[in-house]
C-alpha cells in the first residue's frame, strides 16, 4: 500500500523522480530525471517500462540469468531526462519472436534458444520523450534530443535533434555543428547541482555562447584541478 501511495500522481503537474521510485537492478537512472504519469497512472516500473525481467515480481517467478545464461538488455536514463504521460519503453520480455522462422509462436520448449538481445536502451541525458511515444529495443537516444507525442521510435536518435512519427524521423537539428559540440564539450547536466542553479538562467536562453563563456570562466578551470 506505501507504494501504491508512493507512486500515484495527483494532477497533471505531478512528477516523480526515478531515482525515488526505481528498484529494478536492471534500470539505471541518473539525477533528477523524471516521469509524469498522471493520465496514465501507470507505474514507471510496470507501465511505462515493459517487458524488462528485475521487478520484484518477476525475480520471484523466473531467473532466466541464471536458469538459461541469458545477458539481459538494460534501460540506462541519463540526468535530467523529461519522460511524459503514455510514454512506453519497450524492453527485453519480448524478443522471442523470430520473424526469420516459419512460425513466430514462441514455443515453450524453445525459449532457451529463441532469446535474442537487442541491446540496452538508452536514454541519453537532457532528453525529452514526448505523451505516448514508443521507444523500441535497443534504442540508443542522444543527449538533448527531443521525440515528439505519439512517435515510434525504430533506430537510434543523434543528440539534439528533433524526431517525430512513425517511425520516427528526424524533423530538426535544434541547434547548429558548432553549438551541439559546444553542448557534448560542457555536459552542463554533469555539473554539481549548485554549478547548475547558478546558470539556470544561461541555461533557460538559447544563446549557447553565453552559456559557454559561463563554462570557461567558472566551470572548466574547477575541471582542470580535479
Amino acid at each position: 500500500m506505501k507504494q501504491q501511495m508512493k507512486d500515484r500522481y495527483h494532477h497533471w503537474s505531478d512528477i516523480k523522480y526515478l531515482k525515488d521510485i526505481v528498484t529494478n537492478p536492471m534500470i539505471e537512472v541518473g539525477e533528477y530525471s523524471y516521469y509524469s504519469g498522471y493520465y496514465d497512472q501507470h507505474d514507471f516500473e510496470d507501465g511505462c517500462v515493459r517487458y524488462l525481467w528485475g521487478d520484484d515480481r518477476s525475480r520471484k517467478l523466473f531467473n532466466p540469468i541464471e536458469q538459461y545464461g541469458w545477458v539481459l538488455d538494460k534501460l540506462i536514463i541519463g540526468n535530467y531526462v523529461c519522460i511524459a504521460s503514455g510514454v512506453i519503453i519497450l524492453m527485453g520480455g519480448n524478443h522471442n519472436h523470430h520473424p526469420e522462422w516459419i512460425t513466430v509462436y514462441p514455443f515453450v520448449e524453445q525459449i532457451n534458444n529463441s532469446y535474442e538481445r537487442k541491446g540496452d536502451t538508452i536514454i541519453e541525458s537532457d532528453a525529452w520523450i514526448g505523451m505516448n511515444a514508443m521507444i523500441m529495443p535497443g534504442v540508443n537516444i542522444g543527449e538533448g534530443a527531443i521525440v515528439a507525442a505519439g512517435s515510434v521510435v525504430v533506430k537510434d536518435v543523434p543528440a539534439y535533434t528533433i524526431v517525430g512519427g512513425n517511425p520516427a524521423k528526424e524533423i530538426k537539428k535544434r541547434f547548429t555543428d558548432e553549438e551541439i559540440a559546444k553542448l557534448k564539450e560542457m555536459r552542463w547536466y554533469d555539473w554539481e547541482r549548485k554549478q547548475i542553479e547558478r546558470a539556470s538562467h544561461l541555461l533557460s536562453r538559447s544563446s549557447i555562447h553565453q552559456l559557454y563563456d559561463y563554462y570557461l570562466r567558472e566551470i572548466r578551470p574547477d575541471r582542470s584541478k580535479v
